[in-house]
């Protein structure tokens, strides 16, 4: 008697299906040239959270060196640090970009804050800074989300797609 989990051995031209599944089956498409050219790194939570904190104290040293520390070159060198971080990291781990990158912001701005004297003076410079130019910090956050959403969205359409194995 042989068993569910034992098929029967046929060969390899007798198992395949005459005529290919309609859409392509599961072969993957092959990527547009533009996209090929573009990184794909799969970052985890914790490894996107250290990518934008590092990217963003990059960013605050090139806007000290470059723009005198101003905090209108930092905002505009937020925004694609946060849509970076949206697109780089795991599908499995969409829900950290948005979170990411308000910590990050506040990481990069504290070395241009410009607070005076001390712990506490360059404390009161990056909650001022951060209270003055919160609508950089909002519009980089509502970049990362919006990707992040957009991301699961089509993840979840893929996913409803696909056809369903029988056990």
């Amino acid at each position: 008697m042989r068993s569910a989990y034992h098929p029967q051995r046929q060969p390899e031209a007798a198992r395949r299906p005459a005529v290919p599944p309609q859409g392509g089956g599961n072969r993957p498409r092959p990527r547009p040239a533009v996209a090929r050219r573009l990184p794909r790194p799969k970052l985890t939570g914790l490894g996107g959270g250290l990518f934008a904190c590092a990217a963003m104290v990059l960013a605050a040293g090139i806007d000290w060196l470059i723009f005198d520390a101003s905090l209108l070159g930092y905002g505009l060198l937020f925004m694609p640090v946060a849509a970076a971080t949206a697109l780089w990291v795991r599908p499995a781990d969409l829900i950290t970009a948005p979170i990411a990158a308000p910590i990050a912001f506040t990481a990069g701005v504290w070395p241009i804050a410009g607070g005076s004297g001390g712990f506490g003076g360059q404390l009161m410079g990056v909650v001022t800074a951060l209270s003055l130019h919160a609508g950089w910090l909002y519009a980089g956050t509502l970049i990362a989300g919006l990707i992040a959403v957009v991301r699961k969205a089509v993840l979840i359409g893929r996913r409803r797609t696909m056809p369903r194995r029988v056990a």
